[in-house]
């Protein structure tokens, strides 16, 4: 009980003693500092840690005994923070190479997949057809071979037929020569009572008479010995003619039969390999996807996008990674354009566009990426007016300034054009803004907009058609999608049909196909546009590859060997698509422009800038297409 006392009194003495002057300074100084620092920064840790290490040295200052021991100790957290912030530092480009070889290993791994499913398919489709092929031969050669069993019975009744003559035959001239035999001895006999001629004469001449008799029956047994299994020459060359025939047509069905035998064993052999190839790349890809970093969490970024999970799930909706990544960096770019007050001017040369030829700082209007896109609207609105009142196309960054100048006016239109240029640069994922950016640039052609949204528009007609009862809903197998694409493939279809069902909520797969085409506040399509879209661009690519190849490997090209290039992929080309597609490749105007020869890669790069498509259907496609109507 006393030491309790004792402890108690101990500590309210202790508590009644004053801090120091000096401690109560410090403080003060700490709390002032600390109050002082904007902690909202990334680097808010080390600037709270200043005060704090400042205060730290006061103290060894102070304490002079101790300060050998307290400078080696600060010195040494010291060393310890400055290797950290090295190793970190170190780390981070470590940590974006990493997530860049994830996101280019699954690119690969997805093309690998895709180009491996495609030649599967068509080698089980040649397959298919070569199997047919051969049951079709197996039955043609029993045919045959029932034709040659038929024609052999057939030459077994004639042999028959003759033999049964030539036995006829030779009873009918045993016949005769009774006959004649008989009618020798009645006229000997009427000689004789008639002239009663001398009976030695008349046996003398019977006697030679029997004699050639005698002989000519030996001649005609000879003769019907030697010649008795003989047929007639005519009914011989006929019968050796229809022989010749069967046996050229036997030999060539043999060699066709040995040649299709040869090519099903190639087949067999490609088969085989192709299976192997197959297998070792689903090896790779397994090895792939357990050496592979996971995939990242871009639930985390609702966290930090402006509107929170919902505005991200919303920009989220149907994107593939490497969409998300536009995406992310899209709002990086929206936030530095927020902040940024203006924008440095690129000069007046020759070499700068119309519409950015400025000197000096320019004003950021800093619109919102609605107002963005309501203006992009409207331009494309006065601009397809204006072509369809002049009748010829007009250039669009002329036009793009003429039409801030007439808007806002001279002062302000030069700000609204590196705004919007800025704007539209770093939007990549809203597809009025990035195709009105590489229109504007030169990098795609303007036809390539105008029939991308001529095909949306002229697809919402044919649903609507469909639609007879006006309610606005379809069911999936009657969204016409075949019949208003008659040139896709039936995956490529299927992919359109999956992208209408991306939002479908209830279970009566009913597609509201009006809901598929609208348009959010800043101009966003749903996946089932964004499909289309995309579906296009892959398409122009597949034709423009089956061009290249069809070129082989000639390095230039003139206008006759292009466009016989044309009609070898795309029989059904009409001759005014053709010339317009030549035009776009030489991009020239003159009436010979076949004289000239161009770059193949050039070529290749004008028609892919170029509103480009197939007109009918891939010879392979209609190939395959009438075996399977067979």
């Amino acid at each position: 009980m006393s030491i309790l006392l004792c402890l108690c009194s101990n500590k309210q003495a202790l508590l009644t003693i004053p801090k120091p002057h000096h401690l109560e300074q410090l403080e003060s100084y700490l709390q002032k500092e600390l109050q002082t620092l904007d902690l909202t920064k990334g680097i808010s840790q080390e600037l709270k840690l200043q005060p704090y290490r400042e205060i730290f040295e006061f103290f060894i200052d102070s304490l002079k005994t101790y300060k050998p021991l307290l400078s080696a100790i600060k010195n040494e957290y010291e060393a310890t923070l400055a290797h950290q912030k090295e190793t970190i530092r170190a780390l981070e480009p470590l940590k974006a190479m990493v997530t860049t070889v994830s996101e280019e290993c699954t690119q690969q791994i997805l093309a690998l997949q895709e180009k491996e499913k495609v030649e599967i398919n068509t080698l089980k489709q040649e397959k298919q057809r070569l199997l047919k092929f051969i049951d079709n031969m197996k039955e043609e050669k029993s045919s045959l071979q029932t034709q040659v069993e038929r024609l052999q019975l057939s030459v077994a009744e004639e042999y028959t037929r003759y033999l049964q003559e030539h036995g006829a035959r030779k009873l009918l001239l045993a016949k005769l020569n009774e006959m004649h035999s008989e009618q020798l001895d009645v006229k000997q006999h009427q000689v004789q009572g008639g002239k009663g001629e001398d009976v030695v004469k008349l046996t003398l001449a019977l006697k030679m008479a029997r004699q050639d008799l005698t002989k000519a029956q030996v001649k005609l047994n000879a003769m019907t010995a030697e010649y008795g299994d003989v047929v007639p020459r005519r009914d011989f060359e006929s019968l050796e003619k229809k022989y010749s025939d069967l046996l050229q047509e036997m030999k060539t069905l043999r060699n066709d039969f040995e040649q299709l035998h040869q090519e099903y064993g190639t087949l067999l052999e490609i088969h085989r390999e192709t299976a192997e190839e197959r297998d070792s790349f689903c090896t790779q890809l397994q090895e792939a996807e357990r050496s592979r970093t996971p995939r990242p969490n871009w639930a985390k970024c609702s966290e930090v996008i402006l509107g929170g999970a919902e505005r991200w799930g919303h920009l989220a909706e149907g994107k593939s990674s490497d969409e998300l990544v536009d995406v992310l960096l899209e709002e990086i770019a929206m936030g530095v354009l927020k902040e940024t007050n203006a924008f440095h001017g690129w000069g007046k040369g020759d070499e700068v566009p119309v519409y950015l030829r400025y000197e000096g700082e320019i004003k950021n209007k800093k619109p919102t990426k609605k107002d963005v896109v309501n203006i992009l609207k409207d331009i494309w609105k006065e601009k397809v007016a204006l072509d369809e009142q002049t009748g010829e196309q007009s250039s669009l960054p002329e036009f793009f300034l003429s039409y801030l100048q007439k808007k806002h006016g001279d002062a302000s239109a030069m700000e609204w054009s590196y705004t919007l240029y800025e704007y539209t640069r770093l939007c990549r994922s809203n597809h009025i803004m990035s195709s009105f950016y590489e229109i504007l640039t030169g990098k795609v052609a303007e036809e390539q907009y105008h029939s991308q949204n001529q095909l949306i528009s002229n697809l919402q007609k044919e649903l609507a058609a469909c639609d007879s009862s006006s309610s606005g809903f379809l069911p999936s197998e009657q969204m016409a999608l075949r019949e208003a694409f008659p040139l896709k493939r039936r995956d490529a279809i299927q992919e359109l049909v999956n992208a209408s069902r991306f939002s479908l909520d209830s279970t009566d797969d009913l597609i509201d196909y009006r809901a598929l085409f609208k348009e959010d506040e800043e101009g966003n399509t749903g996946p089932f546009v964004a499909k289309l879209r995309s579906q296009y661009v892959s398409e122009k690519q597949e034709y423009l590859q089956e061009l290249k190849n069809s070129l082989a490997d000639v390095t230039e090209v003139n206008a006759d060997d292009l466009k016989a290039a044309f009609c070898r992929i795309d029989p059904e080309i009409d001759g005014q698509t053709l010339d317009t597609y030549v035009s776009l490749a030489y991009q020239v105007r003159r009436e010979h422009p076949e004289q000239e020869l161009v770059p193949v890669d050039t070529v290749l790069e004008r028609l892919c800038a170029g509103d480009v498509r197939r007109v009918g259907p891939s010879p392979g496609m209609e190939s395959t297409t009438d075996f399977e109507g067979e």
